[in-house]
């Protein structure tokens, strides 16, 4: 596959996450509000259970767009970030890696054995392999804002 096709594939496969995953965070489904009440209750940020999935869908959403864009590095670099975020939260907070599933009552019904965090993952080592190889094209249009190698352009 040649490296213009693997950028697009990722590219897609970054934007198909983020924007299946709006429709659960910007209907408050019952998936949504549990990961985002876990997180404002462990934060003590009581606001972020409320606004955080509209927040995090909105960086998304901008993400995903910006991607096929001329500026798409910036797009992969934000992607990294709100994966780090996400990929940090399972670890490190009471959220933890499985995530239950509800039922259309909102019972939960089982657990994603990890299915969401995993996803987490690939999209950030997708992003991350965007970033890299668009600060180190010499077309790339975060290497012309973050130069790397500026001993070698003097």
């Amino acid at each position: 596959m040649k490296p213009k096709h693997i950028k697009y594939a990722l590219s897609a496969f970054i934007a198909f996450v983020f924007i299946q995953s709006l429709f659960f965070k910007f209907t408050g489904s019952y998936e949504t509000h549990y990961i985002f009440s876990t997180l404002g209750d462990w934060s003590g940020f009581g606001w972020f259970a409320d606004y955080g999935a509209y927040i995090v869908g909105t960086a998304e959403l901008i993400a995903a767009i910006v991607l096929f864009s001329r500026l798409h590095g910036f797009g992969a670099l934000m992607s990294v970030g709100v994966m780090s975020g996400a990929i940090f939260f399972h670890l490190f907070t009471p959220l933890g890696i499985e995530m239950p599933a509800f039922s259309d009552q909102g019972d939960i019904v089982g657990y994603d054995g990890g299915l969401l965090f995993g996803m987490a993952c690939l999209v950030w080592l997708s992003a991350l392999y965007l970033t890299v190889k668009d600060l180190t094209s010499s077309e790339g249009t975060l290497s012309t804002i973050l130069p790397l190698n500026t001993a070698e352009k003097m």
